[in-house]
């Protein structure tokens, strides 16, 4: 096979606004995050390109530093990459970096942690000019309350209470790493890190401990939703507009860019 005809497998970072888009995956109707890059990419590549996501994000969902991978033929060096999908894409898309991994990279399946930040503004008026980018609470939260809730659900669980009905997930057994709730000022955040997410998983775990922030539930009230293993027993599931994918950990033979430390 000539050097034109070999297949390199790149690897990019990948920041966006997910108001704009009907999530990640591509469908039949509707704007996708993923139709626009793989768009741009091919473009680039002078082919057709198909991507794979570390994470597939809802409708609404942002994220800080998605991370994708795809093969093509064409031979370009990573600032290319970077400037000639940017060139093409939305400005609500942006291509942090770009790398070539070896073939046993997988962007899903190769990705070790993944962590996200849900935020909510926490005051008596709603947003006017972040209304898309935080959930909004008006009831004043206790976010000891809610921290001390969070404490209930770290560790490996059976989170079936926590994803949505129609998950696909073989399993609904993850470990989850951290899970902090901090104030900051009017915001409260929830930072996330788990071996892997359910869907809606970090969307109904801020339900309940919304819930509980605002005084509605007891604090040991997100350790029975966990045990109940039963979906229906949950809480209402939380709004995608303050959540964002912040980070993919891989493992260090990689050596993958990174907007994070």
């Amino acid at each position: 096979m000539s050097e034109q005809q070999t297949k390199h497998r790149i690897a990019l970072g990948v920041e966006y606004d997910g108001s704009c888009y009907l999530g990640w995956q591509s469908q039949r109707e509707g704007e996708t995050v993923q139709q626009n890059v793989e768009r741009a990419i091919s473009m680039v590549a002078d082919h057709p390109v198909k991507i794979f996501c570390a994470g597939r994000t809802d409708t609404g969902v942002h994220a800080n530093e998605q991370v994708v991978h795809f093969e093509t033929t064409a031979l370009r060096k990573p600032h290319s990459w970077i400037h000639g999908c940017n060139t093409n894409l939305n400005k609500s898309i942006s291509i942090l970096w770009a790398t070539e991994v070896p073939e046993s990279f997988h962007a899903r399946f190769s990705a070790v942690k993944r962590s996200y930040r849900y935020t909510i503004l926490n005051r008596s008026i709603r947003p006017g000019i972040q209304h898309n980018y935080v959930s909004f609470v008006h009831k004043p939260l206790d976010e000891v309350r809610m921290q001390q809730a969070a404490r209930h659900l770290l560790g490996q669980h059976d989170f079936t209470s926590y994803r949505t009905v129609a998950c696909q997930a073989k399993s609904p057994v993850r470990t989850l790493l951290k899970l902090d709730v901090t104030r900051e000022g009017e915001y409260v955040h929830l930072d996330l890190e788990a071996d892997g997410f359910l869907h809606h998983m970090v969307r109904n775990i801020g339900g309940v401990l919304i819930k509980i922030g605002i005084g509605e539930a007891e604090i040991d009230w997100s350790k029975q939703v966990l045990e109940h293993r039963d979906r229906r027993l949950g809480g209402v599931t939380a709004s995608p507009k303050g959540l964002y994918l912040r980070k993919i950990t891989y493992p260090d033979e990689y050596n993958l860019p990174s907007i994070y430390s």
